[in-house]
C-alpha cells in the first residue's frame, strides 16, 4: 500500500511540476546564453544604454570619494520621488560582515549627476555584554553591520520612507541575516531634502528594547509619520522583502521560507510574479498574501547566488536583469511580452574593473541589481533605472532605454553639434567612470574650437579604468565608417578605435597610442599608420569589407592603404571607442575574496582627453 501510494505522490508531483511549467511560471525560452570566458559574455549589447558610476570608493582620499573613505560598499536600493532619484547603499571600513556598518544616500535630479553621500544610518554601538542565540561570543565593543533587502516605500499619499537593518555579526563568519539581530529601522525623506529621526519600526523578538539608541515608531509625535509607518507594514509584499533578517516566525511575513532577495512585478491579470536568487520564481493571486506554489527555479534561467530584478516597463512589456551565469558578469536584461514567457538575453554592463581593494566575501562583477519598486515612483524620460554594485565596492546606475532592443536600422549619420541638446547621445552604449566619463560637452575656445561646439568627449584619469562609448550600427559585410576625433593631448593616455561583431569580437582596431603615433593591430604587433597632433582633428575613413577580411584607412583625405584583420568576424555591427586595454580579469578559473589592495589604489594619473565630433556609417 505504500508503495502504491508513492507512486501516486511522484505522479501527482510530476503533474504538478508539469503544470506549473506549462502554465504559471516565469521561463526563459530563448537560445542566446552567455559565455562567461568573456565580461561581456558575448552578448549583443541593448541599445543605449547609458552606465553611469555614482560612487567611487576612495580610503587613501576620502575628499575624493565625498569624505568617505570605506571600501566594501554594496547591495543599492533606488527610488524616484519629489523630482528626485533616491539611492541607498550600504557599507563598511573593508569586507562584508565585518562591522562597523552604515548605510548612506546619494541624490540625483537627471541620474547623470549625483550627490556626494550621505550618511542616513550611522554605525550602531552594540551594548557590552550582548550574546547571540546559537553563536559563541559576547559582545565586546562592538557594532552592528547593516543588511537589507528593500530601501523605500512611497506611501499613498506620498511620504517616502527609507530603510535599514541593524544586524548582529560577532565575526566574519556570522550570519548577519539569520532572524537574531537588532531591528528594521525607518526615517521619513522630506521634500526640502532633509531628513527625520531615526526610529525602530520593527525590532527581533530576541532584542531587549530597554537597550535600544533609538525610539520605536510609535513614540513619534508625528501621527502622520506612524500612520506611513503602519501602511508599509499592512503591505505583504514589501513585507516578504524583510524575510531574511525577521524572526522566523514573524506575522508580518507571508512566505516564512528564507530565501532570499525578492522582488515582484504585477501581471496584467494583477497577478504577481515573484522573483528570488538563483532564479527561484513563484505566482501569487492574493497580493503576495500566499503563493501558488513553493518557489522554484526559473525553467531556463541561469541565475546563482546573486539578486535577479524584475519589473513591468513604460512600453506595457517586461524586463528581468540579472547575471545570467554561476558568476556575477555579465550584466544582462531578458524581455518579455507577458510577464512570463522571457525570449531574449541582451547586454547591460559587460565590464569589471580591477578590483582596488581587497575585502571579505568581495566578489568581481557588475552584481545585485535593483530597480525601482512598484509604487516608489517613475521617471518620466522613458527609460529603465537600475542600479547595481561593482566588486562590492563601487556603486553604479544605468539608463536602459524602453522599448528595450539589441539593432537598429538606420545609418548612422551624426555630427552633434548639428543635433538637438539631450538627443545625441541615446542610441550610444555608454561606460561612464567617475574619473573616465564618455558624455556630451561644449568644447573649450581656448583649444581652438568654435564657439558652442559640442562633442562626445571621453575622458580618462584613472589608472583602473576607462571610459567607452559604442555605437550600435546596422550590421553590414561591407561598409564605410567615418569618424571625426580631436585628442587634446599626444604624450599620454590612448584611444582605441574597434569595430566589432554583435558578440563584441573585434575585426580590427586603430590606436591614437601615448607615444604621438596612430597605429593599427596587425596580428601579434601594432604597425605605425601615422604620427598625430595634440589638438588637431583628425576625419578617419575605414572601408571594410568582411569577405576579404581587408579593410582601407583614410587620414584627412590620405590613403594609407589596405590591411587585414586581426580577428575573422561574419560581420560588423558596432562602432567602440575605449580610453583603455582591453580587460580579460578576472575570469572564471580566478578564485573570489580577494584579500589584498592594488598599489596605489586610491590614486589617479594625469588626465587625457579625447573629443569625438561626428560619426557617420554607409553600406556598399
Amino acid at each position: 500500500m505504500r508503495s502504491i501510494f508513492k507512486v501516486v505522490a511522484v505522479i501527482c508531483l510530476s503533474s504538478l511540476m508539469s503544470y506549473v511549467q506549462a502554465q504559471d511560471t516565469v521561463r526563459y525560452t530563448g537560445k542566446t546564453l552567455s559565455n562567461v570566458d568573456y565580461h561581456h559574455g558575448q552578448l549583443s549589447p541593448a541599445v543605449g544604454v547609458h552606465n553611469i558610476q555614482v560612487f567611487r570608493a576612495n580610503r587613501e582620499h576620502p575628499e575624493m570619494a565625498g569624505g568617505h573613505n570605506w571600501t566594501y560598499n554594496h547591495q543599492p536600493m533606488l527610488a524616484y520621488w519629489n523630482n528626485t532619484f533616491y539611492l541607498e547603499f550600504l557599507s563598511n571600513p573593508v569586507g562584508e560582515h565585518i562591522p562597523p556598518g552604515e548605510t548612506l544616500m546619494l541624490t540625483s535630479k537627471d541620474g547623470y549627476n549625483w550627490s556626494a553621500p550621505e550618511v542616513i544610518f550611522p554605525p550602531y554601538k552594540v551594548p557590552d555584554g550582548v550574546t547571540k542565540k546559537g553563536y559563541p561570543g559576547v559582545a565586546k565593543n562592538l557594532y552592528a553591520v547593516m543588511h537589507q533587502r528593500v530601501g523605500f516605500y512611497v506611501t499613498k499619499n506620498k511620504r517616502l520612507l527609507v530603510m535599514g537593518y541593524y544586524a548582529i555579526v560577532m565575526d566574519k563568519k556570522d550570519d548577519p541575516n539569520d532572524g537574531n539581530g537588532i531591528g528594521r529601522v525607518v526615517r521619513e525623506v522630506y521634500a526640502n531634502g532633509k531628513y527625520g529621526p531615526v526610529y525602530f519600526i520593527r525590532n527581533n523578538a530576541a532584542w531587549d528594547k530597554s537597550r535600544s539608541t533609538y525610539p520605536f515608531y510609535t513614540k513619534s509625535k508625528d501621527k502622520g509619520f506612524v500612520k506611513a509607518c503602519e501602511e508599509l507594514m499592512a503591505q505583504p509584499l514589501m513585507m516578504q522583502q524583510w524575510v531574511e533578517e525577521a524572526d522566523r516566525d514573524d506575522p508580518l511575513i507571508p512566505l516564512k521560507r528564507s530565501i532570499k532577495a525578492f522582488s515582484f512585478y504585477h501581471l496584467p491579470d494583477n497577478r504577481v510574479v515573484g522573483l528570488w536568487k538563483h532564479a527561484l520564481t513563484s505566482v501569487s493571486n492574493d497580493g503576495g498574501k500566499s503563493w501558488v506554489f513553493n518557489p522554484l527555479r526559473a525553467p531556463g534561467f541561469v541565475n546563482s547566488n546573486a539578486k535577479i530584478w524584475g519589473q513591468r516597463t513604460d512600453d506595457g512589456r517586461f524586463a528581468t536583469v540579472y547575471n545570467p551565469s554561476e558568476f556575477r558578469w555579465p550584466l544582462a536584461v531578458s524581455t518579455s511580452n507577458d510577464g512570463l514567457n522571457y525570449t531574449d538575453l541582451l547586454l547591460v554592463n559587460g565590464e569589471i574593473t580591477s578590483m582596488r581593494y581587497g575585502g571579505n566575501y568581495k566578489s568581481y562583477g557588475p552584481q545585485y541589481v535593483r530597480g525601482i519598486l512598484e509604487g516608489n515612483g517613475n521617471p518620466n524620460d522613458g527609460n529603465m533605472w537600475i542600479t547595481y554594485s561593482v566588486n562590492k565596492e563601487d556603486i553604479w546606475v544605468a539608463a536602459v532605454p524602453v522599448p528595450i532592443v539589441s539593432t537598429v536600422s538606420a545609418e548612422v549619420n551624426e555630427v552633434f553639434s548639428e543635433m538637438k541638446a539631450g538627443t545625441e547621445l541615446q542610441q550610444w552604449n555608454l561606460y561612464s567612470p567617475l574619473w573616465a566619463t564618455a558624455k556630451m560637452e561644449t568644447l573649450p575656445a581656448t583649444a581652438g574650437f568654435p564657439a558652442g561646439e559640442k562633442a562626445l568627449v571621453l575622458r580618462d584619469k584613472d589608472k583602473f579604468d576607462y571610459a567607452k562609448a559604442e555605437r550600435i550600427i546596422p550590421a553590414g559585410k561591407d561598409m564605410t565608417v567615418e569618424f571625426s576625433v580631436t585628442p587634446a593631448q599626444a604624450d599620454k593616455g590612448l584611444l582605441h578605435v574597434e569595430l566589432n561583431d554583435s558578440k563584441g569580437q573585434a575585426a580590427l582596431r586603430l590606436v591614437f597610442d601615448a607615444d604621438s603615433i596612430l597605429k593599427n593591430k596587425a596580428g601579434y604587433r601594432y604597425s605605425g599608420v601615422t604620427k598625430y597632433e595634440k589638438n588637431k582633428t583628425y576625419t578617419v575613413k575605414i572601408e571594410v569589407h568582411v569577405g576579404s577580411r581587408s579593410y582601407d584607412v583614410e587620414i584627412n583625405g590620405k590613403k594609407t592603404g589596405t590591411k587585414i584583420f586581426f580577428a575573422p568576424v561574419a560581420e560588423i555591427q558596432r562602432v567602440t571607442f575605449r580610453t583603455g586595454e582591453l580587460r580579460r580579469f578576472p575570469d572564471s578559473d580566478t578564485g573570489t575574496d580577494q584579500d589584498f589592495d592594488l598599489k596605489d589604489a586610491g590614486e589617479g594619473t594625469p588626465e587625457a582627453v579625447f573629443y569625438i565630433h561626428s560619426l557617420k556609417t554607409t553600406q556598399l
